[in-house]
């Protein structure tokens, strides 16, 4: 268990589209001092969103949100801001920070512990310094955010500690030790967080697991970067007690489990009151490795081809679509949830695909010409094959299904990911990866069959996207989005994190003010774990990007 839980996935972010001018890729690193405590028994769970500001409208629109840490007042999130800066345009953000204390998503049912607003140019001409502001709730608390220009590295490095004689910090057992892994920002001794280890129950010598992370974030790519690691008692209902910190370079610990990368963990406070004090416990380098991995645009590069598979709900929860409160009503002046959600992620999924041809599936309706209950039929009428040209021959095959299926139910996901895992167990060698994108507008009724389906389809070459339309309850898409645990079913889990879910419903106030802008943000959103999750099974499957290969032919 790590000491920190997410709140909800961190896309790439950026201001309005600026196609023809260059940007520069920068990353934000953000923590907090001395926040309000909103918690009567405990203190605040902490998560910033950022938001950028439409300075020509004067609205806000959220933009990425920070992972929860647990009972903090001054919280330093590992999870950092990617944005776009340019020169050329004055981009405002407002930095909001919240007392985190339930499931759902909206930040309108936390506690608002302050706010701030800067220029992401301030950001950036500190010279390297943290900006620091004071929060504007009048409650106290400060924001610390760091702004670095993001360095393109394929350097990975792998690392493994071990601790040993480490103090003891409860009162009835011993330690449940972890550990911060922070980089030097600026010029006066500051640090910002880049990695947090799992803690270890009950030791004084704890053997942490090896852990992954690339050069770039790790220390910037230069290997003589000062890191700051630091060493704590995790306690579920307090504060987690500090126990020690050594520093260390990445050029050091290349030298592996050596003598010289045994470390004393010093905490600065006994040391200064015993002049007999040694160590708070001692930090061993277990293992320290570095290779080059390659990335998602070296796998495109070499030929991987993605396959998108758009999955749609026709039940009776949508609404009749003759009538203009449904989901699914079609007016020609304005795109509903439906094709929005459509069109957004396929126009930039289909510069992908080499042929530009989609399947397009329903489910949840009664099909002519029998009108019996299906939960995998194919949007164009045909029997015969599914494929439809581009994302305007998937809208087509959509209003096509409109005028001739009949809404009815239940919402059965379960068949529509069996079919695109069924095209992904044929095709393991590299080349080809699969996106399911189901859009639906309530709650799952196979949630087990679902479950049981997602987790045999994490060991495939695919990934499924979950858009949630409407006003309902989605809790139960939030089970199966695996940011925060691994999916499992009857004791079997899922290999790795293949599902993301987003709700529409969080874009359309975008949408409302600038729909371009809007349908941008809803596809960094959504395709924003897609990288990571083609690398991490061209990873786990020994697949190196090569030479670009035909199309493939699928039979029904």
């Amino acid at each position: 268990m790590n000491p920190n839980q997410a709140a909800g996935s961190v896309p790439h972010v950026g201001g309005p589209p600026q196609f023809l001018n260059p940007v520069t890729k920068v990353q934000l690193s953000v923590s907090a001092k001395k926040l309000r405590d909103a918690d009567l028994t405990s203190k605040s769970d902490p998560v910033c969103v950022l938001y950028w500001k439409d300075i020509h409208k004067n609205s806000l629109h959220e933009l990425a949100r920070t992972e929860k840490i647990i009972d903090s007042l001054e919280p330093c999130w590992v999870q950092k801001f990617d944005v776009d800066y340019r020169f050329e345009e004055r981009q405002v953000l407002q930095f909001h920070i919240f007392d985190w204390d339930n499931s759902k998503h909206e930040t309108s049912t936390q506690d608002k512990l302050g706010w701030t607003e800067c220029t992401l140019a301030e950001i950036m001409a500190s010279g390297g310094e943290p900006l620091t502001r004071t929060l504007n709730d009048g409650k106290g608390g400060i924001i610390v955010v760091v702004g670095e220009e993001v360095v393109e590295s394929k350097e990975v490095v792998t690392l493994s500690f071990a601790g040993s004689g480490l103090d003891k910090k409860d009162m009835f057992g011993k330690s449940d030790p972890y550990l911060v892994v922070s980089k030097s920002v600026g010029s006066n001794n500051q640090y910002t967080v880049v990695h947090r280890t799992e803690y270890i129950k009950k030791t004084l010598d704890p053997v942490w697991k090896p852990f992954v992370i690339r050069s770039s974030l790790l220390c910037g790519g230069d290997d003589q970067r000062p890191l700051k690691i630091e060493c704590f008692d995790y306690d579920k209902d307090s504060e987690h007690d500090f126990i020690g910190e050594c520093f260390t370079t990445l050029a050091k610990l290349k030298q592996g489990n050596v003598s010289s990368n045994h470390y004393d963990l010093i905490n600065p406070k006994k040391k200064a009151k015993k002049s007999s004090y040694k160590n708070s416990g001692k930090l061993m380098v277990q293992l320290c490795t570095v290779h080059e991995e390659p990335t998602f645009l070296d796998h495109i590069r070499g030929g991987l081809q993605l396959h998108f598979t758009v999955a749609v709900d026709f039940t009776a929860s949508n609404g009749h679509p003759a009538q203009p409160n449904s989901l699914h009503f079609w007016d020609p002046r304005v795109e509903n949830q439906y094709a929005t959600a459509i069109r957004s992620v396929g126009e930039i999924i289909q510069d992908y695909d080499s042929d530009k041809q989609f399947q397009a599936l329903g489910f949840g309706g009664r099909v002519p010409p029998d009108f019996k209950v299906s939960h995998e039929f194919f949007l164009n009428g045909r029997v015969d094959s599914p494929y439809c040209a581009g994302v305007q021959g998937i809208l087509e095959a959509y209003r096509h299904s409109l005028a001739t299926v009949g809404l009815y139910g239940p919402t059965n996901f379960a068949p529509v990911i069996k079919h695109v895992a069924n095209f992904a167990r044929s095709l393991l060698d590299g080349k080809n990866y699969f996106v399911l994108l189901i859009i639906t507008d309530g709650c799952i009724t196979d949630l087990p069959a679902t479950r049981e389906a997602l987790v045999m389809a994490s060991a495939l070459p695919m990934s499924v996207i979950i858009v949630g339309v409407g006003n309902e309850d989605f809790s139960a898409m939030e089970q199966l989005d695996g940011d925060d645990r691994r999916l499992s079913h009857n004791g079997q889990y899922a290999v790795r994190d293949i599902v993301q879910f987003v709700e529409l419903q969080r874009h359309l106030p975008m949408m409302l003010s600038s729909p371009a802008m809007g349908r941008a943000q809803l596809a960094r959103d959504v395709l924003a774990e897609v990288p990571s999750q083609v690398l991490a099974w061209m990873k786990a499957n020994n697949h190196q990007p090569g030479t670009p290969k035909t199309d493939v032919t699928f039979q029904f």
